[in-house]
This record gives structure tokens, sequence and C-alpha cells, in this order.
């Protein structure tokens, strides 16, 4: 009997069902909640908290600047105060907001019942919360980083630094791990749990920027974190990777570090056009023109991105040839970005526009952000960028991309979604009073910086003589900020105060098409049943649809067996593949993070045994998480989920979602791998004597690190396929074995410069080659206890011939290990011979 049929007290029985098992704990527990619409409601609230903060603090340096030899904040405050400033605004609030607005949107947004990996969507909140509190927190004790949010050495590096640059590099590092935890869980999601029928050409044009988004973060975030790896190296244990005296190179930071820097402004630019673009044609009463065109410009912005980290480094003396090509990219990437706002301009004037206050922050957005990438067209310019660069020209041109890329979308969206946190609308009055306060508080604050740059005031200075012509200039913008302030403090009060008042109201008040708008803010479920769609805006074009999919009428409508589940489809066509089962409440996420959080904390401090000790807790909560939380063997095979629609409750290999995530992980991963032979080839190219005529490793241990390793990677496959075909034993001899192999790939990895005396503080040679060999030994470290783990949930009766996810996920792992090997003892063992 399909679905459809069911009676009424049957579908009653049924949501009571869905509503128990996907009830949130009440109490303490409540924080051990891991449904993606509560994580999305604690990260968004938590990075609009931070960009308060942070708001504070660019207020207290416009009151600083306000008039000339101002003496209300000493130099060193300051030096910290806009240090902080841009370091909560770039990393706790413009990547973060959007990772929360995605996690709370995309599950009923792609017509599911929730992301694929909701624990690991509380473990990064969790992650992101203290590796925050961490680095917001250093100010209040003087110790917060003061050598700006890029940290430029040679001074980052210096004592002049203070514990400030380490509080900086390792709680970013650990906020870092959050954003790659939200973009795997994003990627996967989006790939894999979209509603039956959602082909990727009828995806919300949401979720498409989303998904390149997130794949974004693969590529820019780990150069970063390959460069905190190297910078904390140099400034913990003395490795000289960017002390010229020793070899090394101060400009190979800034490499690294605007490889992620440049990229981040479309990470943080394109899900803000995500959301105009779900807004505009809301407002404007028609479909997106040009759907196609916009996706292609999305897909092309992202990809030009990488192409312009040079653009923030033309004064650094770099060869003509390299000023040309970057600066001929720079300006190329303004085509996709017009590309994409003309399509919005094309929408409205094809459409009967309704000017609602989610429209008047959508509009001021854009108006704010094409001022902005007019200047950025300049500064792309080399010899217009010598001359404006360092100064108060660039500090006007990154807030009105940032701001108006950004900061008014979010109100935007803030306005436009808040229906579906709890069923309230906001003040329109409020708003638009808040808009006009905040478009006009802007513009009074940041252009004036336009000019006071053309007159030469540069960056990060505390004060200046009252004889230059600044004077006016920084008064007008700091009266600016004050108006803006009170405009952003109105949107405060309209969420604090006047949502309590207000009634309930219509879910969907616009009359939107897209399936975020059958959630029901009242349930923790994404949709009360999962529908199957046939086109961009279901709720317009499929009669009927939102009435049928409460009723539940469509796809798991029940959950009998009392888990939470949702469906996986396939990546192209959205057909249904799977049933899955997520994970539910759990303590795991809060014990991961935490000890997580206290491992780069005792690293700040140098408290080595605490972070040994925590380092230890946290693969024991990690190993716990997998074990219980992953790979169950169901009860049945296959499940119905309804219309005459049976799917299987197990899969691994390509069908699993923990395929994928082991596959995007690794991903990244390699990405951080390239960003080191990166800087040791940069080492290369920098000087006539690379090894600076020291010994290097030889090739002996390196080439038996390198066979050990391969071997370990063949004895992972061999596992894997005895294991399918039957023979279990051998399967477990194999893992043990490819343990042991691994473990001895590890310590021939170490031998080599360990036996051949290669000191990492005498020379960056040595320190690189180190880095190279330690990053393959820890894998390799990683992949044994994988073996081990594999071993122990065959002997546990968890992993079986049919039941095969955890060795098929490890021999992925292997093979992206058995790249890192090569590359790495290749490259350390016989480039050196080949000079």
């Amino acid at each position: 009997m399909s679905s459809a049929a069911t009676p009424q007290s049957d579908k009653a029985a049924e949501e009571a069902q869905l509503r128990a098992v996907w009830e949130n704990p009440s109490g303490w527990r409540y924080w051990t909640s891991v449904n993606n619409t509560q994580v999305g409601l604690w990260y968004g609230s938590t990075a609009f908290a931070f960009m308060l903060f942070a708001g504070l603090l660019g207020l207290l340096v416009r009151a600083q600047l306000a008039v000339p030899e101002n003496d209300l904040l000493s130099a060193e405050f300051y030096n910290q105060v806009y240090s902080l400033h841009g370091t909560v605004m770039m990393f706790l609030f413009a990547v973060p907001i959007f990772e929360a607005v995605a996690i709370f949107l995309l599950p009923s947004m792609l017509g599911a019942r929730e992301l694929p990996f909701p624990k690991l969507g509380a473990f990064g909140f969790w992650s992101f919360l203290l590796g925050g509190v961490f680095v917001c927190g250093s100010i209040f004790f003087n110790a917060a980083p003061n050598t700006g949010w890029f940290m430029y050495p040679p001074l980052a590096t210096s004592e002049q630094a203070g514990i400030g640059a380490d509080i900086w590099l390792l709680g970013l590092s650990f906020i870092e791990v959050a954003s790659l935890a939200a973009a795997v869980e994003l990627i996967v999601g989006i790939m894999k749990c979209r509603a039956p029928g959602m082909r990727i050409n009828l995806m919300p044009l949401f979720a498409w920027y989303l998904l390149i988004v997130a794949g974004m973060i693969l590529f820019a975030f780990p150069p970063l974190i390959a460069g905190d790896l190297l910078f904390e190296m140099q400034r913990m244990f003395d490795w000289p990777f960017f002390d010229a005296k020793r070899g090394g190179d101060p400009l190979l930071w800034q490499h690294l570090f605007w490889i992620f820097g440049h990229p981040e402004v479309y990470i943080i630019f394109l899900p803000a056009i995500a959301l105009l673009a779900m807004i505009i044609p809301t407002f404007a009463g028609r479909p997106i023109v040009g759907y196609s065109w916009i996706v292609l410009a999305a897909v092309g912005t992202g990809f030009l991105s990488f192409g312009l980290w040079v653009h923030h480094m033309f004064a650094t003396g770099l060869p003509q040839i390299s000023l040309a090509f970057f600066s001929a990219a720079s300006e190329a990437v303004a085509i996709p970005t017009g590309v994409q706002i003309f399509v919005f301009i094309a929408t409205l004037l094809a459409g009967r526009v309704v000017f609602s206050t989610p429209m008047l922050f959508a509009m001021g957005g854009i108006a704010i952000f094409v001022m902005g990438g007019l200047t950025g067209v300049m500064v792309a310019l080399v010899p217009f960028d010598w001359q404006a660069h360092d100064t108060y020209f660039v500090v006007a041109h990154l807030h009105y991309v940032l701001i108006g890329g950004m900061l008014f979308p979010i109100f935007a969206g803030l306005y436009y979604y808040y229906p579906l946190i709890d069923g309230k609308h906001m003040s329109d009055r409020v708003g638009r009073f808040a808009f006009w306060m905040m478009f006009g508080g802007f513009n009074i604050t940041f252009f004036p910086m336009h000019l006071s740059g053309l007159r030469g005031m540069p960056r990060r200075v505390f004060t200046y003589p009252a004889d230059l012509g600044w004077d006016w200039l920084n008064l007008i913008s700091t009266m600016g900020a004050v108006i803006l302030g009170i405009g952003m403090f109105a949107v405060v009060v309209d969420v604090t105060l006047h949502r309590r008042r207000q009634p309930r109201g219509e879910v969907n008040p616009w009359n939107a098409g897209t399936l975020e708008w059958i959630s029901e803010p009242e349930e923790n479920w994404g949709v009360r049943s999962i529908p199957r769609i046939e086109s961009r805006y279901p709720l317009l074009d499929q009669k009927d649809l939102a009435s049928e999919v409460k009723r539940g009428e469509w796809y798991l409508a029940d959950a009998r067996e009392g888990r939470r589940e949702t469906l996986v489809t396939s990546v192209l066509d959205a057909e249904p593949e799977q049933v899955l089962r997520v994970g539910g409440t759990s303590y795991v996420t809060l014990v991961s993070a935490a000890t997580l959080g206290t491992v780069f904390v005792a690293l700040t401090f140098k408290w080595w045994f605490v972070s040994a000790v925590s380092g230890v807790a946290f693969l024991a909560a990690v190993i716990w998480w997998l074990w219980t939380g992953t790979g169950h063997i169901p009860e049945k095979q296959e499940k119905d989920v309804g219309r005459g629609l049976s799917l299987p409750l197990y899969a691994s290999g390509v069908r699993s979602v923990g395929w994928w995530a082991m596959f995007i992980t690794m991903v990244g991963d390699g990405t951080a791998f390239a960003s080191l032979v990166f800087g040791y080839f940069f080492f290369w190219t920098i000087h006539q004597d690379f090894t600076g005529g020291l010994a290097g490793p030889g090739v002996l241990w390196p080439m038996t690190a390198l066979a050990l390793f391969v071997a370990a990677w063949a004895a992972t496959v061999a596992a894997r396929e005895t294991n399918r075909r039957g023979s279990v034993a051998l399967a477990r001899m194999l893992c043990l074995a490819g343990a042991a192999l691994s473990i001895g790939g590890c310590l021939a990895a170490i031998a080599g410069p360990w036996i051949t005396g290669m000191d990492p503080t005498d020379h960056v040679y040595p320190a690189i080659v180190w880095i190279l060999v330690i990053w393959a030994a820890v894998h390799g470290a990683v992949g044994a206890i994988m073996h081990l783990y594999c071993f122990a949930r065959s002997l546990a009766g968890r992993m079986t011939p049919r039941h095969d996810m955890d060795i098929c996920n490890v021999a992925l792992y292997w093979h992206f290990m058995f790249v890192t090997a090569f590359i790495t003892f290749s490259v350390v063992g016989l480039f050196p011979e080949a000079l």
C-alpha cells in the first residue's frame, strides 16, 4: 500500500515516531544535539557574536584615528586591536557565517532530512567556538596578536610578536579544522543527499554556490595550514623557514598566505551572491534569468581566484613577467563576476520588483560591491598598486568588497529567511531604518578612506601629525562608523526584543518556490517526507507538493526502526540509491573538540605533556566515534521507503557517503602536502646552492621507506579484495602486515635525516627535508592505525565480506598515501642526487 493511501491515524502515528526520533534532548544534554538545523543556529549566532565583537574593535580603531596625535590607545594595544579586528572578521565571521547558513538551510533546501554527517557538523561548531574564544579572549590578557591579521615575517617570527603570534597560529589552525569539516559535510551533502529527481541542472543556485565554495575551501585553506606549520616550527623550535640568514625566505609565507587569502575573498563573496540568487527571483516575481550562465560564471570565478594571489605581492620585487601575468589574471576575474551581476540586473528588469526589506539590503550590497570591484580593477594595475599599496586606499577597497559583498547580503538573508527559524517575522520598520543607517554609515566611513589613501596615509598607523590633511577625512570616517554601528545595533534589537513580541506568522510569506520553504520551524527534521521534484521551483510548478510533503505522502514518512534516516541519491541524476542512517545525540563531538582544542592550547604554552595526553585522548575519542557511529550492519538488507520503492540500508565503496568523505578529505590533505612540496622547490629556485653545502638523507633510507609504504599499500588493496572474496582470515593477516609495513616505513623515513645528522636548525634545507619526512611518517602512522582498526572491526564481526565499508575507505586513504610517499621520497632522496 502506498503512503498516499495510509489512513490518517497511521499518519499521525508516523509523525509521532519521527518527532520522537528527531527530538532534541533537554537540560544540559541539549548541547549534545547534532541536528543540522540546531547546529546551524548555534553556528550562526556564534559567528554573529564574533562579528559584533570585531565591530567594537573597529570602533576603537576609528576612535583612535578620529583626531591627530590621539593617545586614547597605546601603540601596542592599538596593534592588538586592529590585528584582532581583521582576524575575527576574516576567520571567525566571514567564512563561518556562510557555513552556518548552509548547515541550517541545505537539508530542507535539498529536500533531505539531514546532511550526511551531523556529528561532523557539530564537531566543527564546537571547534569553531573553542578556537574563537581562545583567540578573542587573548586581548583581555594583553596577549592578542599584534602584527596584523596576515602575520608577515620576519616581524611575526621575532620575539617582539610575543605569545600573540602563537595564539593566532595555533588558534586559527584549530578553527580551520572546523572549516574543513564543514566543507566535507557540505560537498557530500549536496552531491549525495538531494531529493530524488533533483538533477544537477535543477539544483537551487544556493546549493551550486555552496558546492563551489566548499570545493574552494579544500584548495585554499590547506596552504595556510601548511604555512602555519612552517611558521610555528620556526617560532617553537627555531627551524629557519623564513630566516634569510639560514637560507629561508619571508616571501614563502606571503605566497602560502595569499594562495589562501585571495581565494578567500571569493569564498566570502560567492555565498553572498548565492543568497542574492535566492532573494532576487522571489521579489522580481520570476525565475532567475540565465541559470546556466550564472553557474558557469560562479565556477569561472572560483577557478580564476586561485591565479590571483600575487595580486597582493606586486611591491615585493617580483620579475616583470610575473607582474604582467598576475595583473592580467586580476583583471580577467572581473568578467565572470560581472556576468553574475548582470544576471541579477536582467532578472530585475524582466520582473516586477517588490522592494521589501531583504531587497533593500540586497540592492545596497550589489551597489557597494560594484564600487569595490571598480577600485579592485584599479589596484590590479601594477603602476597604480605601487602608489596605493599599504595605504588607506586598499583599506577602503577591502571593506567595499567584503562588506558590500558579504555583510549586506547576510542581513538580506537574515530578513528573508528569519521565518524559517521560529515562524516569526522581523520588523520591516526597524529593518528599513537599519538599512539606511548602515548604507549611509558605511559610505560615510569608507569612501573618505580612498581620499586619505591617495593623500598618502599608510595603513596600520596608530596616530598621525595634524598638518598632513588627513584629519578631517578621518573624523568623517569615525562619524560614519558610529552611524554604521547604530544601524547594526538596530538589527540586534530587532532580533532580540521585537521578535519576542511577534506572533507566529506564515512560514513562506514571500511565496518563494524552493524546497526550504516547506520546512516546519517547530520540527527538527528537514522535511516531513522526502519528495520527488521535477523543476527548479517545485513549490510553484508542482501543485500541492507542499501539502503532500507535510502529510507524509512521499518517501521515508516513518521511523519504525527508531533511527534517523535520509535518502542517498546518485551524483548527477539524483536517483535513490540508499537509506542512510545518520548519527543522533552524542557527547563524542564535544569530547573530540575539547581534547583537540586542548592540544592546540597546550602547544601554545609549550605544555608538552598536556598536549601529548590530550592528543591520545583525542585519538581515543575519534576511534570511539567511528566504532560506535559508522558502518553499522543493519538488521535487514533493504527498507521500504514508500511509493513502492525499497532501498538498501548499507553501501560501501563509491556508493557510500563515507567513501566520498574520505576522498574529499584526502584532496584537502593532498593540497596541504603539495604546498609543502612547493616550499621545497621554492627554496631550490631562490638559491644557487639549495643544500647550503650540507649532506642530504641519502638514497638508501628514503627508497627503503618508499618500498615499505608501497608494500603497505599493496597489503591494504589485497586485504580489501580477499575480504570481499570471503577469505576473512587472510584479510586480517594482510591488515596486520600492512600495519607492520607502515610502521617500518615510518621508521625508515625518519632514519634518513636522523642517521645522516641533518640538523633542522642549521639551514632551511635540512628543515624542509625533515618537514616532508615527518609529514609522510605521521600519515603512515595514521595508516597503520587504520589497518589495526579494520583488523579489530573484522574480529568483532562489524566488518564482513558483504559489509566492507571500513576496508574500502582505508584502501582509498592508502591510494593517497602511496602518492604522498612516492613524491616525498623521490624529492628528498633522488632530487638532490640529480642536481
